[in-house]
C-alpha cells in the first residue's frame, strides 16, 4: 500500500467535488439511475432492481418506493444477488443489480462469468463507486482493474457514462440490448459534461471536441478532466480532439480508428492520449493498443494516464487522489505537454 504524504504534496485535504458534499446534491448520479429505472418499470414489468444492503447508499430505494413489489434488497450476499439476478432472467425479467463497483468486479466475477454471461442472459450490472471515489474506505472498495476483468468476459458488454445525462441515455438505450451489461459509474458527484439533448449512442464514440493535434480518449469522471485539460491547451496552440469512449465492449474499432487517423502526425507519429481511472495495463487503453496491433496501424505514439499498475492506489478522499496522480484536468494537462515536448 502506498503511502501518501499529502501536505508536503502539495495537495487539499478537502474534497470538494466527491466527498464531503454527503448527499446535498439531489441529481447524484446513483439517484439519476433510480429515477430512469423506476421511470422505465412503470411501462416495462419485465424491470426489476436486486441491491445488497445499500439501498440508501445507490438510492435504490427510490426505485422501491415506486415498485415495492419488483425490489429485492438480498443483503451483504453480493454473489447471491447476481445468480438470483441470473435466475430471475431466466424467467423473462431484466433485473438490474447495483452494488459497489469493487464487489462486482472482483467480488462477483465467478457468478457474473456462469451464470450471467455463458447462457447471455439480460442482467444488468451497475457497479457504482467506481475506481477510487471511496477513497478512504480503501483498497478493498477501490476498483481499478474491473474493467480488465470484464473486458475478458464473454458476451459481457461495458458501459461507462460520464455524467448524469449520460447515464440517463445508456440505460433507456439498452433495455433490449442481448446479454449482460455492466454500467461503470462514479461516486455521483461528478460534474456535467453533456448538455440535455447532446448526441450520446451506445456502441459508439462521442467526440465533445475536434482538434488535429492529437486525439484524449477517455471515460467517466476523466472525461471531463480531459475536455477541460484541451481548453488550456488550446489557448497555447495545442489542439487535440476529446472523445469519450463510453462503450467499451462492444469496442467502437471503426470510430476509435478513425479518430487517430484523422490525427496531424508530430515528428512522425500521431500523439494518442487515454486517460482513465484504472490501472494502465488492462483498461482502455489496452483496448486501443490492441485495436492498433490488430488493424496493423503503426506510427502511434499511446500515452496512458492512469494508476500505475504496479501497486494499489492510495488511501485518501478522492479529490486528493485524482491530484496526487494527476487524474485532474491540472494532471492531465501537465502530462499531455511532457509527452508532446518529448
Amino acid at each position: 500500500m502506498t503511502t501518501i504524504d499529502i501536505h508536503s504534496a502539495g495537495i487539499e485535504l478537502q474534497d470538494k467535488d466527491s466527498w464531503h458534499l454527503g448527499m446535498l446534491r439531489t441529481q447524484a448520479h446513483s439517484a439519476i439511475a433510480a429515477r430512469v429505472l423506476a421511470e422505465l418499470a412503470d411501462n416495462d414489468p419485465r424491470i426489476c432492481v436486486l441491491t445488497a444492503d445499500l439501498g440508501f447508499s445507490n438510492r435504490t430505494v427510490e426505485f422501491s418506493y415506486r415498485h415495492p413489489e419488483r425490489f429485492f434488497n438480498l443483503g451483504i450476499a453480493e454473489q447471491n444477488m447476481v445468480s438470483a439476478a441470473a435466475g430471475l432472467a431466466t424467467t423473462g425479467m431484466i433485473p438490474y443489480v447495483a452494488t459497489f463497483a469493487s464487489f462486482l468486479g472482483l467480488l462477483c466475477c465467478e457468478h457474473i462469468r456462469t451464470d450471467c454471461a455463458y447462457p447471455n442472459l439480460p442482467v444488468r450490472l451497475l457497479g457504482h463507486h467506481a475506481g477510487i471515489s471511496l477513497g478512504y474506505y480503501g483498497t478493498s472498495h477501490h476498483a481499478t482493474e474491473d474493467i480488465g476483468i470484464m473486458r475478458s468476459i464473454a458476451n459481457l458488454k461495458i458501459v461507462c457514462p460520464a455524467d448524469a445525462y449520460s447515464i440517463e441515455q445508456a440505460l433507456r438505450q439498452t433495455v433490449e440490448v442481448e446479454g449482460p451489461i455492466y454500467f461503470r459509474l462514479g461516486r455521483g458527484r461528478e460534474a456535467d459534461v453533456y448538455n440535455e439533448g447532446e448526441p450520446w449512442e451506445y456502441g459508439k464514440v462521442s467526440v465533445l471536441r475536434q482538434g488535429t493535434d492529437g486525439v484524449i480518449f477517455a471515460n467517466g469522471i476523466m472525461v471531463k478532466a480531459a475536455r477541460d485539460a484541451a481548453t488550456t491547451l488550446a489557448q497555447e496552440g495545442v489542439n487535440l480532439t476529446v472523445a469519450d469512449l463510453h462503450t467499451i465492449q462492444p469496442f467502437d474499432t471503426e470510430g476509435v480508428l478513425s479518430l487517430i487517423e484523422e490525427a496531424n502526425p508530430v515528428g512522425g507519429r500521431r500523439a494518442v492520449f487515454v486517460a482513465e481511472e484504472h490501472n494502465t495495463r488492462t483498461g482502455v487503453a489496452t483496448a486501443i493498443a490492441d485495436a492498433l496491433v490488430d488493424n496493423r496501424v503503426g506510427g502511434v505514439k499511446l500515452v496512458r494516464i492512469g494508476f500505475p499498475s504496479d501497486e494499489y492506489s492510495a488511501i485518501a478522499a478522492p479529490y486528493p487522489l485524482y491530484q496526487y496522480y494527476g487524474l485532474d484536468a491540472a494532471g492531465v494537462t501537465e502530462r499531455v505537454r511532457k509527452e508532446l515536448a518529448a
